[in-house]
C-alpha cells in the first residue's frame, strides 16, 4: 500500500525553535521542467486556479474568499474568474456545506471553504448525515461527489482554543467521505486537485502551520496525486511510526535523532497516512 519516496533535504522551521529538516516526495508526474519553488498556501492557490480554469462547473465559496481569504489561499480567483464563480457566503458553516451539497448534487464541483477547522462543527450534521449518506440513501441514484470542503487546521501560535484545533479524527470514522491532509506543497496541489475531481465528497484539512513554512519545487502544470495511498518517508525495520500533516517534520527529526543517539542500532519506519477512506 505504501510508496517509497526519496528524501531531498528540504527544511522548514518551528516557531521559536531550531530549523528542522523536512523531507519531501517527488510528484508522480512525467514532466517537472516548469517547477517553481513555492510555499504550501501558494500551491493550494495554484490548484484552485487550475480547477476553475479546467472545469466551468467549478465554484469556490466561503467566508471572505472573494478577497483572498484570511490565509490568502484564494487570492486572485475572483478577479480572474468573476464573482459568479468565486463568492463570499454568510458566516454560517452549516449553510456553506449545505449549499455545497446542493451545488454538487446538480453536477457541479463545489469547493467550500471553512475559514477555520474549529468552526466545522456546526456543519457536522450536513457532512456526516447528508453528504456522506447522499449516495447510499438514494440507492446510488444521486450523489454529491463533487463536494470538496477545505479547512485550515491545527495550532500555529496565538490562536487560542477556537483557532487551534485538529478535528480530523471525527470525520475519519465516517463511511461515505474521504479525509485528506497534505504535508508539503507538492502534495497540497496534487492531492487537492484529486479531491476536487474525485467522485466522492472530501474533507481536505490544510495544516496552517505549514502554509508559509513548507517550501519546495512544485510543477506549475496540472497534475494529480493518488488518494488512499500511504507514503513511506523513511525506511526502517524495528519501529513503525504513522502520522499526517504538520506533525511529520517533527516525527522525522525524532527518527533521525533516535537512530543517532541509540546504543541499540535500530531503524524506524515512518509512514505518512495522508488520506482516510471508508466507502
Amino acid at each position: 500500500m505504501a510508496m517509497a519516496l526519496r528524501n531531498i533535504g528540504r527544511r522548514v522551521g518551528l516557531p521559536l525553535c531550531r530549523m528542522r529538516p523536512f523531507s519531501t516526495a517527488t510528484c508522480d508526474v512525467e514532466n517537472q521542467q516548469s517547477a517553481k519553488s513555492i510555499n504550501l498556501y501558494s500551491a493550494i492557490n495554484q490548484a484552485l486556479h487550475i480547477a476553475l480554469e479546467t472545469d466551468p462547473r467549478a465554484f469556490v465559496f466561503g467566508e471572505d474568499v472573494s478577497f483572498g481569504g484570511v490565509f490568502r489561499c484564494t487570492t486572485g480567483l475572483a478577479d480572474r474568474f468573476g464573482k459568479s464563480r468565486v463568492f463570499n457566503t454568510p458566516l454560517c458553516e452549516q449553510g456553506i456545506v449545505g449549499f455545497g451539497i446542493g451545488l454538487a448534487a446538480m453536477g457541479n464541483r463545489a469547493i467550500a471553504e471553512i475559514q477555520f477547522a474549529d468552526y466545522i462543527f456546526p456543519a457536522f450534521d450536513q457532512i456526516v448525515n447528508e453528504a456522506a449518506k447522499f449516495r447510499y440513501r438514494s440507492g446510488n441514484q444521486f450523489n454529491c461527489g463533487g463536494l470538496t470542503i477545505r479547512a485550515p487546521y491545527g495550532a500555529v501560535g496565538h490562536g487560542g482554543h477556537y483557532h487551534s484545533q485538529s478535528p480530523e479524527a471525527f470525520f475519519c470514522h465516517v463511511p461515505g467521505i474521504k479525509v485528506v491532509i497534505p504535508r508539503s506543497p507538492q502534495q497540497a496541489k496534487g492531492l487537492l486537485l484529486s479531491c476536487i475531481r474525485d467522485p466522492n465528497p472530501v474533507v481536505f484539512f490544510e495544516p496552517k502551520w505549514l502554509y508559509r513554512l513548507a517550501v519546495e519545487e512544485v510543477p506549475e502544470h496540472d497534475y494529480m496525486l493518488p488518494l488512499s495511498e500511504a507514503e513511506v518517508i523513511r525506511e526502517g525495520t524495528d519501529i513503525t511510526l504513522v502520522g499526517w500533516g504538520a506533525q511529520l517534520s517533527i516525527m522525522e527529526q525524532a527518527c533521525i535523532d533516535a537512530e543517532k543517539v541509540s546504543d541499540f542500532h535500530f531503524s524506524v519506519l515512518l509512514i505518512n497516512d495522508n488520506s482516510e477512506v471508508h466507502n
